[in-house]
């Protein structure tokens, strides 16, 4: 059977009506979720690598039952939740829809925030949900607390309008903002209970604008951790000692020199890079297109303040499939107000280095710390500790049947067609996923978009999009019942 005779086949199947979809999915999003998703918004559940007290502070544990518990009241006939805990790990929401067929469709969401950051706007705050217009403020909203709640309400889009679906399996995490690391053990112990899927739905992702659904293809790797170079015993006068002692700061910009060019930013070492697929490349150049000006101009710059000088497709390019280094977070720096004429003992930063989606993340943690390890400036004491190593992931070929249902739901609930890219985070379960079953296909997307500013401050959830992205789910998991039939 051709593409064209499958997506003739999948066009007549019974599918939802979209007027009827859109009318429950706004009804819920507005009287339900959206409260639901105020009350989640206001719990301070950091991920674990920035709470290390967070089973004693028990904001993990009031969001999984905020979560849980509109769930567990969801009009979708057979839905069975669980909430699974392993010593010593973050708990795990499992949930279980049933269908016809043999199949199953994973959707996963994960619960866990990131911390505050400094630089709200003087009426937001990370934990103070805001709604104003068509975005909601606050931490975790936008990622991905929605995720449970969108999910569920595309099956009762389903349920609502009697059309048949593949067992659905759903997992909310609360450990991703660290890593993951509590995710494998999870898998393995639901073990044959998970099944094996045809098709992953991840809500955790990013889109282009607020125009169209968008296709998550492929997610960079991280290395990161903690470098330390360290001089002194103790601090001592900056008038006595300059120009004797290396001052921590200089030897600490030596020593990242190893690893990226300082004028253009380029990572350095060919260890960190990787051969980017032409049609990876052709389609950074298509979402080049479609946004425009919009690549770049979606970060509150300064004014007069400009990007790195490229054309739109090769930025694109830098954030999805380039390795990148940012320095998150810094120590040995006294406040401004603080810092009197001292020669500080050390000095020691945050590396976030964002690799290739098919560069492995545990071979370049190690890589990075021997590079930055080796022969110390002055012999200084320079240790790197790794904090967090995790491998991308590139999106198997698209099949036909998944590229014609995601086109369709894109016009059918947003107008224009899909958008797709890569994405430059990280969401390790994917290339675990990936690994697992090889042979799924991977609908990624999500809303965070322009400005939603996900780590940062004045993040946003943007309320159309994640309305759209509900009833886009539902037909396509109605397409992917029928994708075979005929």
């Amino acid at each position: 059977m051709t593409n064209t005779e499958s997506a003739s086949k999948i066009d007549s199947a019974l599918l939802i009506d979209p007027a009827a979809a859109t009318a429950l999915v706004d009804r819920v999003w507005e009287t339900e979720i959206v409260p639901a998703l105020i009350e989640y918004i206001a719990i301070p559940n950091k991920s674990p690598m920035f709470d290390a007290d967070w089973e004693a502070h028990g904001h993990m544990e009031r969001a999984v039952e905020l979560i849980s518990n509109w769930c567990r009241g969801r009009p979708v006939p057979g839905l069975t939740l669980e909430i699974i805990r392993l010593e010593g790990r973050t708990p795990l929401i499992y949930m279980e829809v049933p269908g016809t067929g043999e199949d199953t469709v994973l959707l996963y969401g994960h619960l866990d925030k990131q911390p505050e950051m400094a630089g709200w706007r003087e009426d937001l705050a990370p934990w103070k949900p805001v709604l104003e217009g068509d975005k909601l403020y606050g931490r975790g909203g936008a990622d991905d607390g929605y995720a449970a709640f969108a999910s569920l309400t595309a099956l009762q889009v389903l349920a609502d309008q009697g059309v048949p679906h593949a067992r659905c399996v759903i997992l909310i995490e609360a450990s991703e903002e660290s890593g993951s690391p509590d995710l494998p053990a999870y898998i393995e112990h639901l073990g044959e209970r998970l099944g094996t899927p045809s098709l992953v739905v991840c809500l955790d992702s990013g889109c282009g604008d607020y125009e169209r659904l968008w296709g998550t293809t492929s997610l960079r790797g991280m290395a990161a951790g903690d470098l330390r170079v360290e001089m002194l015993a103790e601090g001592v006068h900056s008038g006595d000692a300059s120009g004797i002692v290396p001052d921590s700061w200089r030897v600490l910009a030596r020593v990242l020199a190893r690893l990226e060019d300082v004028e253009s930013g380029r990572v350095l070492p060919a260890a960190f890079h990787a051969e980017i697929p032409s049609g990876r490349v052709a389609e950074a150049g298509a979402a080049a297109e479609i946004l425009g000006d919009a690549v770049p101009g979606k970060y509150p710059f300064l004014d007069g303040v400009c990007p790195i000088d490229a054309p739109l497709e090769e930025l694109v390019l830098n954030r999805t499939w380039r390795p990148a280094l940012s320095v998150t977070g810094a120590e040995g720096l006294p406040a401004l107000a603080d810092a009197g004429n001292v020669c500080r003992p050390f000095t020691a930063v945050k590396l976030s280095l964002r690799l290739p989606p098919t560069v492995d993340g545990d071979v370049a943690t190690l890589e990075l710390k021997r590079l930055l390890e080796a022969d110390p400036p002055y012999g200084a004491r320079v240790t790197f500790e790794p904090e967090a190593a995790a491998s991308g992931w590139d999106a198997p070929p698209t099949a036909a049947w998944l590229g014609d249902a995601v086109q369709r739901a894109s016009r059918t609930f947003f107008g224009p067609a899909a958008g797709a890219m890569g994405e430059g985070g990280t969401i390790p379960f994917m290339a675990m996923l990936g690994d697992a079953f090889p042979e799924a296909q991977f609908l990624i997307t999500g809303v965070l978009g322009p400005k939603s500013n996900a780590h940062g401050p004045n993040e946003f959830l943007h309320l159309p999009t994640g309305r759209r992205l509900t009833s886009s789910v539902a037909s396509v998991l109605a397409d992917h019942l029928v994708r075979d039939s005929g």
